[in-house]
C-alpha cells in the first residue's frame, strides 16, 4: 500500500520510521479540530473515515483534552498487580451500567486486536473454572473473510485472506470459519431474508458437527463487518439465529465491536439493535476516539461468576492494562457522547448520509452496493453491476480512490479495502464521519467521494 508522498525531494529511506509502505513518507498532520485534520503543506483536510473509523467526536476536543491533562496531574502509571484507580473503576461502572445490567466487568487494554486476544483466552479458561471442566474445548468458529485484529492469535481467528496470506505457518488451526451474512453477494435469487438465515444457521450447525460440538469454545463476529466487507450489517434474525446454535451446543457467543460498536451504529452497543445479548463484547476505536490508545473486554456475569469460584484469576495480564490516561480518555470520550446526546445526531446524520449517498452514488455505473449503519457507510465497487463481476486486482480501485481523495484538491479520507468479493478480488471503501458531523460537512463528503470517484473511473473505465 502506498500514500502520499510528503516532500518528493526528500529521500524516503532517509525517515528512521518504519511507514506502511517503505517508498512513501507520508504528509504531516500538524493539527486538528472538528471533522478537519491540518497539514504541514497548508491543506485543511476532511476526516471523513475518523481514521479508522475512531475519531468519534473528531479532533481537539476541549473537555477529552482537559481530563487527559487533569490524570496526567494525579497519576499516569502504575501497575494493576499492584493498584487501581478511581478512574478505571468510574470507566467500568459506566460501561457495565450502559449495557443495563447485561455485563458485570470491564477488562481495559491497549488495542482491538488486544481485546479479542483476551476475549479468545477467557473464552477457553470459562470451560476450565466450570464445576466440571471441558477440557476438550478448544476451538473456534468465525466467519469469512473477517477481520478481528492483527496479533497471531486475533488474526487466526479471523479469516481476512490478504492479511493471513504472509503469516499462515505462524497461525493456529484451531479456528474455522463459515459463511458472512452478506446479503448482497451471499443471498440467492429469490431467497427470503428468514431463508437466507436459516442457510446460514445450517451452515453453522454443520460445523458444529463437523469440528465436534463439544470441542468450540465460541462463536465470534462483528455486528456490522468493518474493513474485511465495508459496513456490512445483517439480515433481520441473523444474530438470534447463530445464538441459538451456540447455546444448542454450549459455546460462548462473542461480537467483536471494536470498529462497529461504542455509537458507531446509532446505539452505543451495536448488539442493541440484534434482539441478543453476547457473553462476550469487544470494544474499541470510538471508544476513546483516538485521544489515547483504548480498547475494552465487557464480560458476562456468568463468565464472571465460573472465574471467581474457581481459581479467581484470568491468567492473563498486559503491563498497560487499566492504564490511568487512557481509561481517563475513554471515560471522557463518553461522557460527551451521553451529555450532549450524540447518539440521536449518528441516527439522524447517518440517515441523511445514507440518502445523500444513494441519491449521487446509487445509480453510478460502477457502484454495486451502498450499506451501513449511523454513521458507518461502505460503498461497493464493481466491473458490471448486473453480474456482480469485481474489478481486477491488478487496477486497485479501492486504493485510487484512497489515494486520489488525499490529493490537495480534494483532501478527503476515504478508507480503501479489497478483497471484498471473494478474499482477494473486490474493492470498497468506508465513510465514517465523527457523531457531532453536520449537514453541511456530509454534504461537502458526498460530493466530494463523487469527484473523486468520477475522476478515478475516468482513468480506469
Amino acid at each position: 500500500m502506498s500514500a502520499q508522498v510528503a516532500d518528493k525531494s526528500d529521500s524516503p529511506m532517509a525517515s528512521a520510521v518504519l511507514h506502511r509502505h517503505t517508498s512513501f513518507v507520508p504528509k504531516k498532520a500538524v493539527g486538528g479540530k472538528g471533522s478537519y485534520l491540518f497539514l504541514e503543506d497548508g491543506t485543511k483536510f476532511l476526516d471523513s473515515t475518523g481514521g479508522a473509523a475512531v475519531s468519534c467526536l473528531g479532533h481537539g476536543n476541549e473537555k477529552v483534552n482537559q481530563a487527559i491533562i487533569d490524570q496526567l496531574q494525579k497519576i499516569s502509571y502504575c501497575h494493576t498487580a499492584f493498584f487501581g484507580t478511581d478512574v478505571s473503576e468510574e470507566l467500568a461502572r459506566f460501561l457495565v451500567d450502559s449495557t443495563g445490567g447485561k455485563f458485570s466487568k470491564l477488562y481495559v487494554v491497549s488495542s482491538g486486536s488486544e481485546a479479542v486476544e483476551a476475549a479468545l483466552k477467557l473464552s477457553r479458561q470459562y470451560f476450565l473454572e466450570l464445576p466440571t471442566p471441558q477440557p476438550q474445548r478448544t476451538r473456534f468458529i468465525a466467519r469469512k473473510p473477517s477481520y478481528h485484529g492483527i496479533t497471531l492469535g486475533a488474526l487466526g481467528a479471523g479469516g481476512h485472506v490478504i492479511r493471513r496470506e504472509p503469516f499462515e505457518p505462524l497461525l493456529s488451526t484451531n479456528t474455522s470459519h463459515v459463511s458472512p451474512c452478506y446479503a448482497y453477494r451471499g443471498k440467492k435469487d429469490g431467497e427470503s431474508d428468514a431463508d437466507y438465515v436459516t442457510r446460514l444457521a445450517d451452515e453453522l450447525d454443520a460445523e458444529f458437527q463437523h469440528v465436534g460440538p463439544d470441542t468450540v469454545c465460541a462463536f465470534i463476529a462483528e455486528p456490522v463487518v468493518g474493513a474485511a466487507l465495508g459496513c456490512v450489517p445483517a439480515v433481520p434474525g441473523y444474530f438470534p439465529a447463530m445464538k441459538s446454535v451456540c447455546e444448542k451446543y454450549g459455546a460462548l457467543f462473542i461480537l467483536d465491536e471494536v470498529m462497529s460498536g461504542m455509537g458507531r451504529c446509532g446505539t452505543l452497543h451495536a448488539w442493541e439493535q440484534e434482539g441478543i445479548v453476547p457473553d462476550l463484547q469487544t470494544i474499541g476505536k470510538a471508544l476513546g476516539g483516538g485521544y489515547a490508545p483504548v480498547s475494552g473486554l465487557l464480560i458476562s456475569d456468568k463468565i464472571v461468576q465460573a472465574i471467581d469460584k474457581g481459581t479467581g484469576s484470568f491468567r492473563h495480564g498486559q503491563t498497560y492494562q487499566g492504564h490511568p490516561v487512557s481509561c481517563a480518555a475513554a471515560l471522557a470520550v463518553q461522557k460527551v457522547i451521553k451529555e450532549e446526546s450524540l447518539l440521536e445526531n449518528v441516527r439522524s446524520m447517518g440517515g441523511y448520509l445514507e440518502k445523500k449517498l444513494r441519491e449521487t452514488l446509487g445509480d453510478h455505473p460502477y457502484v454495486g452496493d451502498i450499506r451501513g449503519k449511523g454513521l458507518f457507510w461502505g460503498i461497493e465497487f464493481v466491473k458490471d453491476k448486473t453480474t456482480k463481476e469485481p474489478f481486477s486486482t491488478e487496477i486497485t480501485v479501492a486504493l485510487l480512490i484512497q489515494e486520489t481523495g488525499l490529493k490537495p484538491e480534494h483532501a478527503i479520507s476515504l478508507y480503501a479495502s479489497s478483497g471484498t468479493a471473494d478474499g482477494i478480488r473486490g474493492d470498497h471503501v468506508i465513510l465514517a464521519p465523527p457523531y457531532n458531523v453536520t449537514k453541511e460537512e456530509i454534504d461537502i463528503i458526498v460530493e466530494t467521494t463523487r469527484k473523486v470517484v468520477n475522476e478515478v473511473f475516468a482513468r480506469v473505465g
